[in-house]
């Protein structure tokens, strides 16, 4: 992958976690950039950008606060993800992360082409989020 790519899936990584840019803005910089999606994975800390090719790459997450547990609460992960979509002052990206990991939420697997978020516990139970139209 092209060092321009992963200079901007690197600042989209740090935008999500400072808070400079919102998910919906996240998402357009990396549709127009070539991404197709990409996975977050909270036991590992790591995200992982995709190309349509095949190409990805791997960066390192700010590290976040506990485990995942054991239990996937797919109510809890909905409430976080509406939570995340109100955009209430008291929201932020570190904290959603702490959060979701608490309920469960062993990461996430974002679509750009099915235009779904697939949140996934260490039991591959999921909770599927569709992108508001």
């Amino acid at each position: 992958m092209d060092a321009e790519r992963i200079a901007i899936a690197k600042a989209c990584l740090d935008a999500a976690h400072d808070g400079s840019l919102s998910f919906p803005e996240i998402v357009g910089t990396l549709i127009d950039t070539g991404f197709e999606g990409y996975l977050v994975d909270y036991r590992r800390n790591k995200q992982m950008f995709y190309l349509p090719d095949g190409d990805a790459v791997e960066l390192d997450m700010p590290p976040s606060i506990g485990a995942v547990a054991a239990a996937f609460d797919a109510a809890g992960v909905e409430s976080l993800v509406r939570w995340a979509q109100a955009n209430t002052p008291d929201y932020n990206y570190s904290a959603f992360c702490t959060s979701a990991k608490a309920a469960g939420c062993a990461g996430y697997l974002v679509s750009f082409l099915g235009r779904r978020v697939v949140y996934f516990g260490r039991t591959a139970e999921t909770h599927v989020e569709l992108f508001p139209q």
